[in-house]
C-alpha cells in the first residue's frame, strides 16, 4: 500500500531539502526523494550544490588560496616557508570530507524535522486518490502518494555538441573538482562563474590556464566597471583570457584536447591542452521524472513551466530551483523552497527576484545585487554612482589585499539604492548589507548614515554610498 504524505519533494538539493524542512516545520507530513550517491553508494543529499558545486568548489578555492599565499605572500608578513609541497590527494580528501559533512548535516536535519527520506529516483506514476502517485526506484523502492508534489530536480552541465563529458580529459564541474594531478595546460570554455572559479583553483596550483569566452565582453552580465577591473586583475594573476572567440571542431584524445578557434580578430588559432573544462551553462534536469504521466507542462527549453508563485499547470504541483525560470543559484532555490512550503500551508510566500545577490568566488571576489550601469542606461533611468577603492581601506591594507572597489548606484532623484557592485576581499559577505538596504527600499544616504565598525571592509560600502553625493571621507 502506498505511503501517504501531505507533501512529496522530488530532489534534495538546496531548494528541495529546504522546502521539505519548512513544510515539516509548518505541521505537514513530508517525504523527500533523492538519488544522489556518495562513493560508497550511500545517500548524498544536497544536490549539485553540495556534491559537485558550491560547497566543494569553495573548499578547493580556499585550499588553493592557502597554497598560493604560502608560496607568494607569507614572506611579506615575516613568515618564511621552505620546502613548500602540494599534496593534492590530501587537498581533494579535505574537499570530500567537507562535502560529506554537509550531506550528513542534511540527513540529520531531515531526522530532526521528521521528514521521511527515500534514497532513490522519484518519478510521477500518475494521479491517485488524494493527490499524485510517485514511484521511488533505486536503493529504496517505494510507492508514495502526495497531496502536493514539489519538483526540485535541479540542472545538469551543458556539453559541447559532439563532445560528451568523459570527466577524464573533457570535464564538467564534477570532473574539474576531482583531478588527481595538476594539469600542465588547462583550457576552459566559458568565462562565467564556474569557468573562472575552477580556472583560478588550478592556476594557483600550477596549471597554465586559458579561458575562451564567446561573448565579446568579459563578464557581460556584470557591471562593466567591475568586469574591466576583474579582467585586468585576473590577467595579471596569470589567467589567459580571450573573448569574442568562435569555437571550431574540438577533438579529444586519451591524453589531450585540441581546441581550434577564431579569435576576436577572426584569426585562426589552435589550443592544445591536457584537460578541458567546459562551462557553457546548465540545462534543467527532468530525466526520469516522467512528467507525461500526469501532464506536467515543460517549456520549449525543457524547464518546468511555472507562474510567479512556482505553481505549475497542475493543481498542487509546484516546481522550484534550477528546473524553473530565473537564475540558477542555490540561494534562489532555497528562497523558492520556503515560499512554496508557506504557500502550501496557506501563508503568503514570496521571492523578490530583484534582490537576489550573485557572487563569483575568485580572488578578488565579485558580488552584486540589483541593476548595473549598462542596464540603467538602456532603461533610460537617471542615476548617480559612487565608488570607493579598497586601497584606501585600513582593514584591507592590514589584510594585505587592497584590490578592487565597492560601488553604489542610486536613483538620481529619490536616492533609492538601485544596485551595489563589489570586487574585492570578502565581497560575498559584504553584499548582504546591500541586499538588506534594497529590501527595505533604502537610500544611499541610509548606508552613509549607518555607523560601521572600524577598521572593517564594510566601511568601503559606506564610503561608496557617501561617494554617491561626492562626499567620501577617506578618498
Amino acid at each position: 500500500m502506498a505511503k501517504q504524505f501531505d507533501v512529496i519533494v522530488i530532489g534534495a538539493g538546496p531548494g528541495g531539502y529546504i522546502a521539505a524542512i519548512r513544510a515539516a516545520q509548518l505541521g505537514m507530513s513530508v517525504a523527500c526523494v533523492d538519488a544522489w550517491q556518495n562513493g560508497q553508494g550511500g545517500p548524498a543529499p544536497g544536490g549539485t550544490c553540495t556534491n559537485v558545486g558550491c560547497i566543494p568548489s569553495k573548499a578547493l578555492l580556499q585550499s588553493s588560496e592557502h597554497y598560493q599565499a604560502a608560496g607568494h605572500h607569507f614572506a611579506e608578513h615575516g613568515i618564511e616557508v621552505k620546502g613548500l609541497e602540494l599534496k593534492l590527494d590530501t587537498m581533494i580528501g579535505r574537499k570530500n570530507s567537507v562535502v560529506k559533512q554537509n550531506n550528513d548535516g542534511i540527513l540529520y536535519l531531515f531526522k530532526k524535522n521528521k521528514v521521511a527520506f527515500f534514497h532513490g529516483k522519484g518519478a510521477f506514476a500518475g494521479k491517485a486518490d488524494g493527490g499524485y502517485a510517485v514511484k521511488v526506484t533505486g536503493t529504496t523502492s517505494e510507492d508514495l502518494v502526495g497531496k502536493h508534489v514539489v519538483v526540485a530536480t535541479g540542472s545538469s552541465p551543458r556539453a559541447l555538441p559532439g563532445l560528451p563529458f568523459d570527466e577524464k580529459v573533457v570535464l564538467s564541474n564534477d570532473g574539474a573538482l576531482s583531478l588527481d594531478i595538476v594539469p600542465k595546460k588547462l583550457g576552459v570554455i566559458g568565462g562565467g562563474v564556474i569557468g573562472l572559479e575552477m580556472g583560478s583553483v588550478w592556476r594557483r596550483l600550477g596549471a597554465e590556464v586559458t579561458v575562451l569566452e564567446a561573448m565579446p565582453e568579459f563578464l557581460a552580465l556584470v557591471d562593466q566597471q567591475v568586469a574591466k577591473e576583474a579582467q585586468k586583475i585576473f590577467t595579471k594573476q596569470g589567467l589567459a583570457i580571450e573573448t569574442g572567440i568562435k569555437l571550431g571542431d574540438v577533438k579529444a584524445s586519451a591524453k589531450s584536447v585540441t581546441v581550434p578557434y577564431a579569435n576576436a580578430k577572426g584569426e585562426e588559432q589552435k589550443l592544445v591542452v591536457d584537460k578541458l573544462i567546459v562551462s557553457i551553462g546548465r540545462i534543467p534536469y527532468t530525466g526520469g521524472l516522467n512528467p507525461e504521466a500526469v501532464g506536467l507542462q515543460l517549456d520549449e527549453r525543457g524547464f518546468v513551466s511555472v507562474d510567479g508563485d512556482c505553481k505549475t499547470n497542475l493543481p498542487n504541483v509546484w516546481a522550484i530551483g534550477d528546473v524553473v525560470r530565473g537564475p540558477m543559484l542555490a540561494h534562489k532555490a532555497e528562497e523558492e523552497g520556503v515560499a512554496v512550503a508557506e504557500c502550501i500551508a496557506g501563508q503568503h510566500g514570496h521571492v523578490n527576484f530583484d534582490t537576489i545577490p550573485s557572487v563569483i568566488y575568485t580572488s578578488p571576489e565579485i558580488a552584486w545585487v540589483g541593476k548595473n550601469e549598462q542596464q540603467l542606461k538602456k532603461e533610460g533611468r537617471e542615476y548617480k554612482a559612487g565608488s570607493f577603492p579598497f586601497l584606501a581601506n585600513g582593514r584591507a591594507r592590514a589584510l594585505g589585499d587592497t584590490t578592487g572597489f565597492a560601488k553604489v548606484i542610486a536613483d538620481a532623484k529619490t536616492d533609492e539604492v538601485l544596485g551595489v557592485h563589489i570586487i574585492g576581499p570578502m565581497a560575498s559577505e559584504l553584499i548582504a548589507e546591500a541586499v538588506t538596504i534594497m529590501e527595505f527600499k533604502g537610500a544611499a544616504e541610509d548606508i552613509a548614515r549607518i555607523c560601521h565598525a572600524h577598521p572593517t571592509l564594510s566601511e568601503s560600502v559606506k564610503e561608496a554610498a557617501l561617494a554617491v553625493d561626492k562626499r567620501a571621507l577617506n578618498f
